[in-house]
C-alpha cells in the first residue's frame, strides 16, 4: 500500500467503501497495523505496540473476526487504493457489551495522510446506514481518553459519553471511553 503526501486533493466521486472479501484479508492486516501505529505509536512504547500489532492484526484472528456472523468490515478506496476500513459488530459479536438493538463501531481507522480528508465521515455516515437498515436503536463504540481529535469528531457525530472501560495494549492498560449516538 502506497502512502501519499498530506496534500491531497480528493475527488470525492472516486471515493469508494465496499464491503470486504475474504481474498481481502492480506490488505485488511496491513491497513489495519499501518493505521494503529500511525495513530497510536507516540502513546506507547515499541514492545507494547509489536506485541499489539502482531497479536491483534495476525491474519489468523482478522479471518476468525471476518467469519463471524454479525461483523462487517468495509474499505474505503480513494481512487483505487486502500486508505482506510471500518469495523461494524451487532449483538454477540458486539467487542464489550452485547446490546440488543444496538450497533458497535470497533474500528474507523483511516490513514494519516487522509486526516480531514472527510475519508472519517463517509465510514460513520456509512455505519449509521447499516444501523439503520439494521433497525438498530443507537450505535455505540469505545475511543482512547488521550485521542481528543477522535472524541471531538465523534461528538460532532452526535455520540455522548455514557461509561468508561480499560483497554489493554500489550502489556499496559489504558482508559477508554464509551459512547452512543441514539437513533430514534
Amino acid at each position: 500500500m502506497e502512502l501519499i503526501a498530506s496534500n491531497i486533493q480528493l475527488d470525492m466521486e472516486n471515493i469508494i467503501i465496499r464491503k470486504v472479501t475474504v481474498n481481502d484479508i492480506g490488505a485488511l492486516q496491513e491497513i489495519s497495523k499501518q493505521t494503529f501505529e500511525e495513530t497510536s505509536s507516540e502513546s506507547t512504547g515499541k514492545e507494547n505496540m509489536q506485541m499489539y500489532l502482531s497479536e491483534e492484526f495476525s491474519i489468523e484472528k482478522l479471518t476468525t473476526e471476518y467469519n463471524n456472523f454479525g461483523s462487517w468490515f468495509y474499505f474505503v478506496l480513494a481512487e483505487e487504493k486502500v486508505v482506510g476500513y471500518i469495523k461494524l459488530n451487532e449483538g454477540e459479536t458486539e467487542s464489550e457489551l452485547k446490546f440488543r438493538h444496538g450497533l458497535e463501531i470497533q474500528r474507523i481507522y483511516v490513514l494519516k495522510a487522509y486526516h480531514g480528508k472527510k475519508i472519517g465521515q463517509l465510514l460513520c455516515d456509512h455505519a449509521i446506514k447499516v444501523a439503520n437498515d439494521l433497525k438498530c436503536l443507537f450505535v455505540w463504540l469505545c475511543v482512547w481518553e488521550e485521542n481528543l481529535r477522535a472524541i471531538r469528531f465523534y461528538q460532532k457525530n452526535g455520540f455522548v459519553e455514557f461509561d468508561r472501560k480499560t483497554f489493554k495494549l500489550g502489556e499496559e492498560l489504558q482508559n477508554d471511553i464509551i459512547m452512543k449516538r441514539n437513533l430514534y
